[in-house]
């Protein structure tokens, strides 16, 4: 009988755990890891958080429409060793100008995983994704 309860035990705790696990989606999973996008805008709003941070970007299309990107970026601590600070946000401030080359959304709507940040004045900071996306 005692195997059998620690069996059951255990069964319940392998199913406890594996709900959060499961909330954390690998890259590939929203994004398209074999096409990429660049685009340049200003910026609108940086938010430097965990598990990922994110930066949301006003661009100017072909006919001079304003369509706002949504981008994903690593962590805080993928972000600092970059070179970013979280300090300052990684230098990015509202109205920035700036350019984002990375991964694009699945589904074909305007969001990306940000590959590489560029600033006007030359700054560049790469994030790397192998070929899986991670």
């Amino acid at each position: 009988m005692t195997r059998f309860t620690m069996s059951g035990a255990l069964w319940i705790l392998g199913l406890l755990l594996a709900g959060p696990a499961s909330a954390h989606h690998a890259i590939q999973a929203q994004f398209d890891i074999h096409k990429t996008i660049t685009v340049t805008g200003s910026v609108a709003k940086v938010e430097w958080i965990n598990p990922h941070s994110y930066i949301t970007v006003d661009v100017k299309d072909a006919d001079g429409k304003v369509q706002r990107w949504a981008f994903e970026m690593g962590g805080a601590g993928a972000l600092r060793k970059s070179g970013m600070s979280r300090a300052d946000k990684g230098g990015l401030k509202p109205r920035d100008q700036i350019t984002i080359s990375g991964l694009a959304g699945k589904d074909g709507s305007n969001i990306g995983f940000v590959q590489e940040l560029k600033f006007p004045d030359g700054r560049v900071f790469k994030f790397g994704t192998d070929a899986n996306g991670n």
